[in-house]
């Protein structure tokens, strides 16, 4: 089992900035990539970015646009999603999860609200 945690959640203006955190742990030695699904409207999630643990990484353009960048410091099985120039529409919850070979995880998601 692994369990995740996040935070770094909150509001911020239109064109802010918010990093939220997600720290993993129990099981974590078989993990190999965490990242960040969204949901912002209606039931569903939108991927938004992955850390594969071998190094490379990758953000959504449909859900950041350039906007948001992904990083993971290791030592504190800790990854982290930079999101720069909020808008409006980034509104949601954003969900935090982290792969197994065997299962994916999932974070309980943090509250971000963007106003005008």
């Amino acid at each position: 089992q692994v369990q995740l945690a996040e935070s770094g959640g909150g509001s911020v203006q239109a064109g802010g900035s918010l990093r939220i955190s997600c720290t993993a742990s129990g099981r974590t030695e078989n993990t190999f990539a965490m990242g960040w699904f969204r949901q912002v409207s209606g039931p569903g999630r939108d991927y938004v970015a992955i850390v594969r643990f071998s190094g490379a990484s990758t953000t959504s353009t449909d859900s950041s646009d350039g906007r948001f960048t992904i990083s993971r410091d290791g030592s504190k099985n800790t990854a982290y999603l930079q999101m720069d120039n909020l808008k409006l529409e980034d509104t949601g919850i954003y969900f935090c999860f982290a792969d197994t070979v065997s299962e994916r995880y999932w974070g309980q998601g943090t509250q971000v609200t963007v106003s005008s």
